[in-house]
């Protein structure tokens, strides 16, 4: 089943947020209220696709309660809704980043585009529109498929299977990261890195190789070419996304 579960999160539940849930309820998403405290929060987090903030007049989160809902959203790669006055929006957005608010509202709120809203996240998210998305270029098919693999559940994944493939694909799309392969014929992989980088439209997309030798000249010839990162052909699936995962914490 896709995911599609909401909190809704603020200082006391009152009429109008209980007609927000029960709104979502009846949407058939998954949905419930819980209060502006950490430990009520975290342990309703775990399977929730969509934060809901609602602000009253007199009650806004606290410090803590903004610090600890980045660190998740950010973990778990999640957004929210803010419900409030104008400048209990503004002050909210001055704390939190852009990339973490799917949108605004003012009270009050337009129930209808609110649960369409809520409805459209819900669809871009089960979707993968919301992931990272990773070209691997590389000329072993089996590898290709090893790495989509591993891969897939957590980024969309593109392959091409030799460089000159992966200059004419960026050509027409875009991407977040490239793991290429050093070692390729006819077109190698620090040959490609040098043309994406000659490029205006490709020079600014991170590069990370992949290499077959772990000798330490190769290594140094790899790092020479400064790329944002390299991983041997023997890293582990854990570790490959442990990786990932800690370079787009670090290049937001």
């Amino acid at each position: 089943m896709p995911d599609n579960r909401m909190l809704v999160i603020g200082e006391k539940e009152s009429f109008i947020v209980r007609v927000l849930v029960s709104k979502a309820q009846a949407a058939k998403i998954e949905c419930e209220f819980v209060p502006f405290n950490v430990n009520e929060i975290a342990k309703k987090l775990d399977d929730t696709v969509l934060i809901t903030l609602y602000m009253d007049d007199d009650y806004l989160p606290t410090e803590e309660i903004i610090h600890f809902l980045k660190d998740k959203m950010d973990e778990k790669g999640m957004q929210m809704i803010i419900i409030g006055e104008q400048r209990d929006i503004q002050h909210l957005g001055s704390h939190i980043p852009e990339d973490m608010i799917y949108t605004v509202f003012s009270r009050p709120v337009d129930n209808e585009k609110y649960i369409s809203t809520v409805q459209d996240y819900i669809k871009k998210m089960n979707s993968g529109e919301f992931k990272k998305s990773i070209l691997v270029v590389d000329d072993d098919p089996n590898y290709l498929g090893l790495v989509r693999e591993w891969l897939k559940d957590d980024y969309k994944v593109f392959m091409v299977n030799s460089g000159l493939q992966a200059i004419k694909w960026l050509g027409k799309n875009k991407v977040d990261l490239i793991l290429l392969d050093h070692e390729m014929p006819v077109t190698s992989g620090p040959q490609v890195l040098e043309m994406l980088r000659s490029d205006d439209e490709t020079k600014v997309i991170p590069v990370m190789f992949l290499t077959g030798k772990s000798d330490k000249e190769s290594v140094m010839a790899v790092v020479s070419l400064k790329p944002e990162g390299y991983f041997l052909k023997t890293i582990q699936k854990e570790e490959l996304l442990e990786k990932l995962g800690e370079f787009f914490i670090l290049h937001k």
